[in-house]
């Protein structure tokens, strides 16, 4: 999706429970692991971090999954992460073939490009698969969004992802920053969610997260954007003190896209995870224990090593099915 960035945030905040530092990396499960770090250092210059096995009964409580082994390869692109992993055992499904933008499995990562033009040259090029009809510019009446360039495509797997060009005034300073590089870093990552209001209890108030901005798109240019006919989205920005942010897509219009599949396990290729560092993971389970939403772990896991960087994690869904893994005591910073 194209960002939601207006310039008026909220002054005031809900007193929250937790308390989110920054979205640490964006994780998606692949099923052939180098193909996908192929695709994503040679098509969009994303560099290789790390590379590394994991399993034991420590993986297995926090994944909810029998036999894990996961081989996990991290990616950077500008200051930010992405989290390739694959199943090893047990290895699950993949992305519904029919999948679409309004879906509520849906999820993707912006990546902000430097030149629209060339970078759909360049995946073009590499005959990737289009999710949109081309490049769409986000039309004037949509005050909070007018001017955004954008443009969905899909990686090996078939995850939705976007490239995304801000014009001068909208999106952080930084993109904006003479660059010879095409591809510079990711902006945000979105979901789909069916109210907006109750997404926000999860990320606004029990995480602290702070909206960032809003908007309401409809038009063409977004219909042709999401493949959707007939599109009219309410789109809120949240941010974190550090890191991209989490943009939540409700679809005013239609409202026909299809809950997340309801037997969804971690090692399904549609199952993101979106890393959240904060500092006491005992406090955030308390919080999600409190709202009533749905472990996926088996509670807080303290982790037997630091191959992963931290030592704690939580995994858990949103209201909508959209895994978060929370996570404490970070070794090193992503």
């Amino acid at each position: 999706m194209m960002a939601a960035l207006s310039s008026a945030a909220h002054a005031q905040q809900p007193a929250v429970s937790a308390r989110i530092e920054r979205v640490a990396t964006v994780g998606i499960v692949v099923s052939d692991m180098d193909h996908s770090v192929d695709f994503y250092s040679k098509v969009l210059s994303f560099e290789k971090a790390s590379d590394v096995e994991v399993f034991g009964t420590d993986y297995e409580h926090l994944e909810g999954l029998f036999g894990v082994r996961m081989r996990i390869v991290r990616m950077k692109l500008g200051d930010e992460f992405i989290e390739l992993t694959e199943f090893l055992t047990p290895q699950g499904r993949p992305v519904p073939p029919d999948s679409r933008s309004n879906d509520r499995w849906f999820q993707h990562i912006a990546i902000i490009t430097s030149d629209m033009d060339r970078a759909y040259q360049v995946l073009r090029e590499h005959k990737v698969k289009q999710a949109s009809t081309g490049p769409q510019l986000l039309p004037g009446y949509i005050k909070n969004a007018a001017g955004i360039r954008a443009f969905y495509f899909r990686d090996p797997d078939s995850h939705f992802l976007e490239v995304l060009q801000f014009p001068l005034d909208k999106g952080d300073a930084r993109w904006h920053k003479r660059n010879d590089k095409l591809f510079l870093g990711i902006d945000h990552t979105a979901i789909v969610v069916a109210d907006t209001d109750v997404s926000l209890k999860f990320y606004r108030d029990t995480l602290g997260m702070r909206i960032a901005g809003e908007s309401e798109n409809y038009g063409t240019e977004q219909e042709h954007l999401n493949n959707v006919f007939g599109a009219r989205l309410r789109i809120t920005s949240l941010r974190a003190p550090a890191g991209p942010g989490i943009e939540l897509l409700e679809y005013l219009a239609p409202r026909d896209g299809r809950p997340m599949v309801p037997d969804s396990y971690a090692d399904d290729l549609w199952a993101w995870q979106t890393t959240l560092a904060e500092t006491d993971t005992a406090s955030a389970a308390d919080s999600m224990r409190s709202g009533r939403y749905n472990f996926v772990s088996s509670g807080v896991i303290a982790l037997s090593d630091s191959t992963l960087g931290f030592r704690y994690a939580l995994l858990v869904r949103d209201p909508d099915g959209h895994l978060m893994r929370l996570i404490s005591r970070l070794v090193a910073a992503p």
